[in-house]
């Protein structure tokens, strides 16, 4: 066998670790935001030095898992039909979105106790920026306030996700309640006020 070989073999097996590594990750995180390395190399079938070998700390292996979570909903809401009018986009984005928030609650928790805000930040950069521009629309079209700050609302709207996300996991909001709400609350907070 060659040394390419060999090598390439090595890497697709180094690949393959790290993806499970990051799987066990997230499953780990999601259930509980204080899960150790130690739980999560478990959960991942590695040892401790394995583990150590792909991320040299907690908070890498953290921001791993974070990030893999926010690719794999991008990829669920970059196929959003966000086209037509900016209210009934708005509720399909929404729509899908609550239930990705929900499951990426914990995992954002974890992320918080360990990475820095601007981090954070900078991971939800993408889908920030997709409910600005659908703001932004909305406003053009005259269906979404113009009297608040851009930055204020999408604040707002992902407070709405997360509280609904803990609303949900606590049982005080049925999943199947859960769409509907957040989609009413955001609205009524973007609808335009009326003249007094």
């Amino acid at each position: 066998m060659s040394t390419s070989t060999s090598g390439r073999r090595r890497r697709a097996d180094a690949e393959r670790s790290i993806a499970r590594i990051v799987s066990a990750a997230r499953d780990s995180l999601s259930k509980d935001p204080t899960a150790s390395i130690d739980d999560i190399a478990k959960a991942a079938g590695v040892g401790r030095m394995t583990l150590y070998g792909h991320f040299r700390t907690r908070a890498d292996l953290v921001e791993a898992a974070l990030g893999d979570a926010l690719r794999s909903g991008e990829e669920v809401l970059s196929a959003v039909d966000l086209t037509g009018d900016a209210r009934d986009a708005l509720t399909r984005l929404l729509d899908s979105s609550w239930s990705l928030v929900a499951e990426s609650t914990a995992l954002l928790t974890a992320a918080q106790g360990t990475l820095p805000a601007e981090r954070i930040r900078q991971l939800h950069t993408a889908p920030a920026e997709r409910v600005q521009e659908l703001i932004r629309r909305g406003q053009e079209q005259g269906a979404f306030r113009t009297d608040m700050p851009m930055t204020w609302l999408v604040s707002v709207i992902q407070h709405v996700l997360h509280g609904a996300a803990e609303e949900n996991r606590t049982g005080r909001l049925k999943p199947e309640e859960t769409g509907p709400v957040v989609i009413a609350t955001v609205q009524s907070i973007l609808a335009v006020p009326s003249p007094r």
